[in-house]
């Protein structure tokens, strides 16, 4: 048990620190703006050296655990702990916050509210990644509903309201399964009712009520994740979000339902997750095949990101559901490429749109002579998102491929026919991103408006840009940087999982 409490003090930091700008004088925008990125940029830090000085990669259990009663009426316990699961996507998002928040900079309207909500979201989510009690979880998966429902229709499009309402309603309403599935484990605890993992994750449960617990879980995280058919939120919500708002949710939001699928049903129903594996491989190959294809089809181009970050989701949920210690790495690196990849590509999004205040693809073009800046960091992060060799996809998606190709537990013809489908997917992914390259960047529509000057990258977004790129290559060339960190811990749940 860790005596000085690390990880509360990096749960809590951010809103309490973002509670003091709401005193701020509301015209104070750019001290407003300047104290946010100062605290981000400290947790950040901070956790990064405090996981450097004090985890230890090669131990696959819990580390920095922290157990204090919370309410005693309920016997509630704050648990907080780490392990090589969740300290990546900590530290990862530390980093998307810190340069969404840098991303928001042009937003004055209601500054103080804007940045709270970035810094409530924050908390959130690191006490999400680093719960070890469900109730505990259930309350940080909450917390994030508000903000985003907040940045959404406060700073969105014109349809804002509308994302907003179907976003809350997707959300709230999945949250529900979240809660039934969490109350059910815990009362049928055999001693005393306990929302701890550790003693969840030892606990048997008959066959039939353990499927009923997976398929709520399952409905809660595939709305998050996003799994079709309950992806449509998403096109709709980025679409009409502020790129900084979208930054968050492509960067780490949606990740928060891939890591429950691990940590909660891969962990603590693995019966359930036996049987339901064959099923969802196939959802998660024809994700990849649907979403690809849609994808094409979209005029909007943050929806058309959107729509790739679907298909790309479909890589995770065949890594996870292969039963292979090949395939979770590759879905854990998968998660967190995707991450950097698809904040930075709704970034440059935005940063275009900022502009030459045009959404729709079939109305650009040309703008690759006057913005070059912007023209060579979306085309580096589009062959990154059609995994070109050297970028953090391309080993992510190759380790998923093997994943399924040398696991146990399928047999070869299921395997071979998954594998095709999921090519013919990412045969898919560079068409519609050259495509989106050609509408953009190439053509000569933008010379026919009137002051066709337009600026380009400025300092702060060309900082943000490359922040974003260096990992992406990084991980590209040299993979272990994140395998290091999960492959100890995948073991240990695998063997788990095949001894019970």
């Amino acid at each position: 048990m860790n005596s000085f409490p690390l990880l509360t003090i990096f749960v809590v930091l951010p809103i309490s620190a973002g509670s003091v700008i709401l005193f701020f004088p509301q015209r104070g925008n750019k001290a407003i703006r300047w104290y946010t990125i100062c605290i981000c940029v400290l947790e950040f830090l901070l956790m990064t050296y405090a996981f450097s000085y004090y985890f230890q990669l090669d131990d696959p259990l819990m580390q920095l655990m922290e157990d204090y009663k919370w309410i005693n009426f309920f016997d509630f316990y704050w648990r907080l702990g780490i392990d090589g699961l969740s300290l990546g996507l900590i530290l990862l998002t530390g980093f998307i916050t810190t340069l969404a928040t840098l991303a928001a900079w042009p937003v004055t309207r209601d500054s103080r509210l804007l940045h709270f909500l970035m810094l409530a979201m924050y908390s959130g989510q690191i006490g999400l990644f680093s719960s070890q009690d469900l109730l505990l979880f259930f309350i940080m998966w909450e917390l994030e509903l508000i903000p985003v429902y907040l940045l959404l229709s406060m700073w969105g499009g014109k349809k804002r309201l509308y994302s907003a309402t179907k976003f809350i309603l997707y959300t709230a309403g999945s949250s529900l399964f979240l809660l039934m599935g969490a109350l059910g484990i815990t009362l049928y605890s055999s001693n005393e009712p306990t929302f701890n993992f550790e003693t969840s994750a030892n606990q048997s449960y008959p066959v039939a009520l353990e499927i009923l617990f997976y398929i709520g879980f399952l409905i809660a995280f595939a709305v998050k994740s996003p799994i079709i058919p309950l992806h449509t939120w998403l096109p709709d919500t980025h679409g009409e979000a502020h790129y900084s708002t979208c930054m968050l949710l492509a960067g780490i939001l949606l990740k928060m339902g891939a890591y429950g699928l691990v940590r909660i049903n891969m962990e603590l129903l693995p019966h359930a997750h036996s049987i339901f594996s064959p099923w969802l491989i196939i959802v998660g190959a024809m994700q990849i095949l649907y979403a690809a294809s849609t994808s094409l089809g979209q005029r909007n181009l943050k929806k058309r990101i959107a729509y790739s970050s679907v298909s790309h989701m479909g890589f995770i949920i065949i890594g996870i559901f292969s039963l292979s210690d090949m395939g979770l790495n590759g879905a854990i690196l998968q998660i967190l490429s995707h991450g950097f990849i698809g904040a930075e590509l709704f970034f440059l999004a935005g940063t275009s749109y900022d502009r030459i205040c045009l959404a729709y693809l079939d109305e650009m073009g040309g703008m690759a002579n006057p913005m070059p800046k912007i023209f060579t960091m979306f085309s580096i992060l589009s062959l990154a998102s059609l995994a070109l060799p050297g970028m953090s996809g391309f080993f992510a998606e190759l380790i998923v491929f093997f994943g399924i190709i040398t696991g146990k537990k399928y047999l070869l013809m299921p395997k071979i026919i998954i594998t095709f489908v999921t090519a013919i997917g990412m045969i898919l992914t560079p068409i519609y991103l050259l495509s989106t390259l050609r509408q953009m960047f190439y053509g000569y529509r933008l010379f026919n408006v009137p002051n066709s000057y337009f600026f380009d990258s400025g300092p702060r977004e060309l900082f943000v840009s490359i922040s974003i790129l260096l990992p992406v290559i990084g991980i590209g060339i040299y993979p272990d940087l994140v395998l290091s960190l999960s492959f100890d811990k995948v073991e240990a749940i695998l063997s788990n999982y095949f001894s019970r």
